[in-house]
């Protein structure tokens, strides 16, 4: 098995944990963060009725570092949440650790009026 084969199983195996432990609501939906090599994504998820609610990525910003590629996602996507009338939410970091873009991404959405 390659190492990056290797790094994406045990990702998803610590996704599964954590998604065991939580789950949104419409009151309180699932803000799940996904990065790959190159963008950033994150999506409010209502898992009771399975629906979408609001997403945002960051497929359009051209120039910046990733951090702040980060920074613009969580501050559009409190924006979008407000505009629904989210206050809370429940972080899902998506098996990636908490740090670097992970971080920036939920500081940006604290930022923004979001409560996690």
């Amino acid at each position: 098995m390659e190492k990056s084969q290797y790094k994406t199983r045990m990702r998803t195996q610590r996704h599964k944990r954590l998604r065991s432990q939580i789950s949104g609501t419409a009151a309180r939906p699932r803000l799940a963060v996904y990065r790959s090599n190159t963008f950033v994504y994150a999506q409010l998820i209502d898992d009771e009725a399975g629906k979408t609610i609001a997403a945002v990525d960051s497929r359009k910003e051209k120039k910046g570092t990733g951090v702040e590629k980060a920074k613009a996602v969580g501050a559009a996507i409190a924006k979008k949440a407000a505009d629904t009338k989210i206050t809370e939410v429940v972080f899902d970091r998506g098996g990636f650790s908490y740090q670097g873009i992970v971080a920036a991404l939920a500081d940006a959405a604290r930022e923004g009026g979001l409560k996690f």
